[in-house]
């Protein structure tokens, strides 16, 4: 196998693992996120329909059959993890797996690009 394609999935994998991590704390921690969300000024309706997008979005990626689908979960993750890293460290929170899930996306993203047009 080629570095490409164990960097693509090695990625891919993290990245998707970061989401459902995310979406998972959204649902078993959700008042300690409504308050997060309230603290930042973000509606609480928010909280549901995000993480039923970033696990919709993780099948998406894995999934892979809609190219156009592919490019607006990577879209989607990309816009959440900058907006959260920006509303964590304008709080003066720790920024934690947010800012780590930015080289992650950009990585999957276009390694996907190449790995997945040499298949």
């Amino acid at each position: 196998m080629k570095l490409k394609h164990i960097l693509y999935w090695v990625t891919t994998i993290a990245l998707c693992g970061i989401m459902l991590y995310s979406a998972g704390m959204y649902f078993t921690k959700t008042e300690m996120i409504k308050g997060f969300f309230k603290f930042f000024n973000y509606p609480t309706y928010l909280v549901y329909p995000l993480a039923i997008l970033k696990i919709l979005g993780v099948l998406v990626i894995l999934w892979r059959k809609s190219h156009w689908l592919t490019e607006w979960a990577y879209a989607g993750f990309f816009f959440d993890v900058v907006l959260a890293t920006a509303a964590h460290y304008n709080a003066g929170h720790a920024i934690g797996l947010s800012v780590l899930a930015i080289p992650l996306i950009l990585t999957s993203y276009f390694l996907g690009k190449i790995v997945r047009t040499d298949e």
